[in-house]
């Protein structure tokens, strides 16, 4: 994309977020990845009236530059976190998503935002208005309700109790003190107590893999207990690959706290495509957490949410053509929202 023109799109991005004159924005990096991301977010920084710096983190001397989830590299760091906290805004490309330090820059009153995936999808995923009105339409529903249940075709039934945690939203832009949010994302979520989801989930063909960035081919039955997930293992008559290549992934961790199942809510955004993940390289698959209509489930840490579980073992499946109840009452429906004021005003749906 000219360069021009992500300068623009930044300069929408952080008039969304109320910069204004006066305030400070920082833009947090790592190595050589997404410098032309802070040349664009100071730009407009500074176009808003804000002063600004970039703050660059050396590339990690391990993990051959995979993101270590809940490590950026601040850690070790304190001069660099006290600098963040200084700010009024942190646009943050490295990832310090699940990390320590980013909720304590978020208790100094910086809002955070992060913006990691591809720049023509940052581009066609810019936050709206009015999508955040549908977003808090959901969150305002999923506050009040006291169980979350998942069906679908494959065969998943499951069932959270809420109520332990916050309910989370999701809706690409961020302009209160201490709030985080991701461009591209359009979707809210909350936790189920740690000992709060029982029941089975059946991933089918194309529901998503997030972080391997892929479809499930070969369905996975996971069979859950008091929030753990206990077995995971394939259908009969089909492959097990996918199940083993989970438990593989999961085991590596050597930690059991990646079998607890963490976060869960569904997407919103009608412009997100179910086919992202054959589209754009590079990035996070937030496009697929997105989708309309996609419900997705999590494992892994909840320390997001206020909980005590900060494994780096983390997995976002979104699934396709489910249903989800709160509290009995129908919310999404094979996929398709039922609450009218959820649904995009213009797409006749």
């Amino acid at each position: 994309m000219n360069p021009t023109l992500f300068n623009e799109l930044c300069l929408e991005q952080l008039t969304l977020s109320k910069v204004t004159e006066g305030e400070t924005v920082a833009v947090l990096s790592r190595g050589d990845e997404r410098l032309e991301y802070a040349a664009s977010f100071m730009w407009a920084a500074q176009k808003l009236g804000a002063s600004t710096f970039h703050l660059r983190l050396p590339e990690p001397v391990s993990a051959a530059g995979d993101w270590a989830v809940g490590d950026v590299g601040l850690g070790d760091n304190p001069l660099a976190v006290d600098a963040l906290k200084s700010a009024d805004m942190v646009v943050d490309t490295a990832l310090m998503l699940f990390s320590k330090e980013q909720t304590a820059i978020q208790a100094a009153g910086t809002r955070i935002l992060t913006a990691v995936e591809p720049i023509p999808l940052l581009a066609r995923l810019m936050p709206t208005r009015e999508m955040r009105e549908r977003v808090e339409v959901g969150e305002e529903y999923l506050k009040k309700a006291r169980s979350l249940r998942i069906t679908s075709p494959h065969g998943t039934d499951v069932t959270y109790q809420l109520g332990a945690y916050p309910t989370m939203t999701e809706y690409g832009y961020t302009d209160e003190p201490g709030r985080w949010d991701h461009w591209g994302a359009s979707f809210v979520f909350t936790g189920a107590s740690d000992d709060g989801v029982d029941g089975t989930i059946v991933l089918g063909p194309g529901d998503v893999l997030l972080p391997f960035n892929s479809y499930v081919q070969n369905p996975v039955q996971f069979t859950i207990e008091k929030g753990f997930v206990r077995d995971i293992r394939g259908l009969a008559g089909h492959s097990s690959l996918d199940a083993d290549l989970l438990k593989s992934y999961i085991e590596s961790f050597e930690d059991p706290r990646g079998y607890g199942m963490s976060h869960v809510g569904w997407g919103l955004d009608e412009r997100a495509r179910w086919h992202g993940l054959t589209q754009f390289g590079g990035g996070l698959g937030l496009e697929l957490r997105s989708y309309y209509g996609n419900v997705m489930i999590s494992t892994g840490p909840n320390n997001e949410l206020g909980g005590p579980n900060d494994t780096p073992c983390h997995l976002d499946i979104p699934m396709h053509g489910c249903s989800l109840y709160l509290d009995d009452e129908l919310i999404v429906d094979k996929g398709e929202l039922t609450v009218d004021e959820m649904r995009p005003a213009s797409s006749g749906r």
